[in-house]
């Protein structure tokens, strides 16, 4: 495994002046370690799973699964689903696992079953990593960080930001209330529009997250086809990962 670090580092205070360059450390550090990586699928969750939680059990068998139909897997780079999804596709060998973790007082262990590890001083610029590179974001079971992570991703496709992906929601049972008060109450208030909450994936189905991920990768390529963006660097990639994928006639 190799982990990378912004060149800045701790060296610097946390003054408002140098917090810049440490933000632009992090970007930088972000940017140039992953673009190159070809198309990822981020899973993200919390960090305190088991391992013996069927959780864990279905984090790693979907990492394996997205890993072995040629996808990297990206993920928080931490203990808990994250170790599960990063350990399935590791022990696969057909896709990149790559953790982005994050500096913080206590020290966050990356797990053991990464190809690639960096670390992040500021979350906003880890989070920023963690979707710029996916074609889809799966959500597990998770707390706080992991809510923050999700409604950022529905935000960022919501309004365009990024290009519609898929986000599903894995783990029914934890879901479904927080899926119910979506729909009742900020539907129901008109918070929210109902093509928003089609957004939304509720499935335990991995078959059906890894089907959907790939055909979306061939739908991508086809509305930039559509629309005279073949020259750009993504299309050049998508197009290679396809090709790569009909070889090995996955």
């Amino acid at each position: 495994m190799s982990e990378i670090r912004a060149p800045i580092g701790k060296q610097l205070d946390f003054s408002e002046p140098w917090s810049i360059f440490r933000v632009m450390a992090d970007f930088v550090n972000g940017y140039d370690s992953l673009k190159d990586v070809g198309p990822s699928v981020t899973v993200f969750g919390s960090a305190r799973t088991k391992r013996d939680h069927p959780y864990y059990k279905a984090a790693q068998k979907l990492g394996y699964m997205l890993a072995e139909n040629g996808f990297n897997v990206i993920t928080g780079g931490s203990a808990g689903i994250m170790e599960a999804a990063n350990r399935g596709a590791y022990s696969s060998g057909k896709g990149k696992s790559i953790g982005l973790n994050i500096e913080l007082p206590h020290e966050q262990a990356s797990n053991a079953y990464l190809d690639l590890s960096l670390k992040f001083d500021y979350f906003f610029a880890r989070k920023v990593m963690l979707v710029k590179y996916s074609y889809a974001y799966i959500i597990f079971p998770g707390g706080f960080g992991t809510m923050d992570e999700l409604f950022e991703a529905l935000t960022l496709v919501q309004t365009r930001k990024i290009f519609p992906i898929g986000i599903f929601l894995v783990g029914a049972d934890y879901y479904k209330p927080l899926l119910d008060f979506i729909k009742s109450s900020m539907l129901g208030e008109k918070a929210i529009s109902p093509a928003d909450v089609d957004l939304i994936k509720l499935t335990d189905d991995l078959d059906e997250v890894v089907s959907f991920t790939k055909d979306h990768i061939d739908r991508r390529i086809k509305e930039m086809e559509e629309m005279g963006l073949t020259n750009l660097t993504d299309y050049a990639r998508l197009k290679k990962f396809q090709e790569a994928r009909r070889q090995r006639g996955i």
